[in-house]
């Protein structure tokens, strides 16, 4: 009997853990944290056996295959050793996917990955297929491969899984965009960072798919530089093209096959420029899977917002309150100030990443009216923005920050969170700052 081992117990260890024995490995679990009571519970329940606080290496290193939580840097220790023996890693997205015959549907990139992998799934529920959702979002891939029947998976794919592929391979790959976020996991180069994206379409062959986006720069110049058997599919939002989607001022055209999807930008659930090349990435995706125009038309026109991502929380006294705290990186940021049509108060800070805010600049120029910093360290904001905003204040706690936006607010106002920085010095994750961001909303 093969020897799997696990590092990582959390939803996609686990996931893993139940599907390798299914398959007939001997498993083991190993994390150098806590596991959380209800993976134990579960592991229990399986006669799974697992240890926690700990990496033992006797038990790790006698592995014929380990797979690695996306969490677990590259440089760990431990996952350099088990290198040296030449034993295999692989990711829980590497090793569900050797276990299903469904069409696997993959969607990475920087910014926009869970608006447009919950937009495709919306979608292909909608046209009444049996799909699951599963990746960097929903319920363990390598769970739903043991225990449900579906015929397709939408897939959400950071690098870091991309990073521990060998087989892997989607029929239809989508690359939103790029932009330099996670680079001190790739020594600080932004052409490793895109490397590991577009690992996405390594295994593709002649009757898959790759859906890109032409106007993207690092796209452009990684696909002048390389080759996929995949069939190309470009979306852009400057230029028409031939087999894809494309945009004018008014219209969205999606064109596969010769057969056109024409819909008004308008009627689009989601707004903001990013957002239309997010529905048409996810539309092009549904017409390949010859889903209807009507049904990919209502999906994109009733799909709502994911939770933290531009979501609208509430109106009070006439300003706007938009919860964006997943945008944890510049480039996020640009996206949600583009998308304003109101004065901003913007609430900002946290743990940099290495933020370069210059490409923000003409935004906070036009449209950004005071600044609210919530962080433990926020001397870049006040250094980089203060001659170009008036108003600026730090905060300490999000209530704080709440109170004060709605104090610099007036009337036709909108109050962002859109931080463009990890949540780790005062909150537990993103979620929790929305979280507590919507609870101190709703109290004023």
């Amino acid at each position: 009997m093969k020897r799997l081992v696990i590092l990582g117990g959390g939803e996609s260890g686990v996931g893993a853990a139940i599907l390798g024995k299914k398959e007939g490995f001997e498993v083991f679990l190993s994390d150098k944290g806590m596991l959380k009571e209800k993976y134990k519970k579960t592991l229990m329940e399986n006669a799974i056996p697992f240890e926690e606080q700990q990496h033992t290496e006797e038990k790790i290193l006698n592995a014929d295959w380990v797979i690695k939580s996306p969490g677990i840097s590259r440089k760990a220790p431990v996952i350099q050793k088990i290198k040296e023996k030449g034993i295999r890693i692989s990711s829980e997205i590497e090793f569900a996917s050797l276990y299903t015959k469904a069409t696997l549907i993959a969607i990475t990139g920087s910014n926009g990955k869970t608006t447009t992998t919950s937009l495709i799934y919306h979608l292909f529920q909608k046209a009444g297929y049996k799909a699951g959702l599963a990746g960097n979002i929903g319920k363990s891939f390598a769970l739903q491969v043991a225990e449900e029947e579906y015929d397709y998976y939408i897939l959400e794919i950071s690098s870091f899984q991309l990073d521990d592929i060998q087989d892997f391979k989607p029929h239809i790959a989508i690359v939103l965009n790029l932009s330099p976020d996670h680079l001190d996991q790739y020594d600080y180069t932004y052409q490793n960072y895109a490397d590991a994206k577009f690992r996405i379409t390594e295994n593709q062959d002649k009757d898959d798919y790759f859906i890109y986006n032409s106007d993207d720069e690092m796209t452009q110049k990684w696909l002048a530089d390389h080759t996929t058997q995949a069939r190309l599919i470009p979306f852009s939002l400057k230029e028409k093209v031939e087999t894809g989607a494309y945009c004018d001022d008014k219209n969205i055209y999606i064109n596969i096959n010769s057969d056109t999807l024409e819909m008004k930008i308008n009627e689009l659930a989601l707004t903001g420029k990013h957002n239309v090349a997010n529905s048409m990435a996810a539309g092009i995706a549904g017409k390949l899977s010859k889903i209807k125009n009507e049904f990919i038309k209502q999906s994109l026109m009733d799909f709502e917002a994911v939770e933290h991502r531009l979501e609208f929380v509430l109106k009070i006294n006439g300003i706007n309150f938009i919860n964006d705290s997943k945008a944890t990186n510049v480039n996020s940021v640009y996206y949600a100030l583009e998308s304003m049509k109101t004065p901003v108060i913007w609430i900002v800070g946290g743990t940099d990443k290495g933020n370069d805010y210059t490409e923000l600049m003409p935004f906070i120029k036009q449209k950004v009216k005071a600044i609210v910093c919530l962080g433990l360290d926020n001397e870049k904001i006040l250094t980089t923005f203060s001659h170009l905003v008036p108003n600026i204040t730090e905060t300490r706690s999000m209530k704080d920050a709440v109170n004060i936006a709605y104090l610099y607010g007036t009337k036709g106002d909108t109050v962002l969170l859109s931080p463009a920085c990890a949540s780790y010095d005062l909150f537990q994750n993103y979620e929790d700052r929305g979280k507590q961001f919507k609870e101190e909303v709703r109290k004023l």
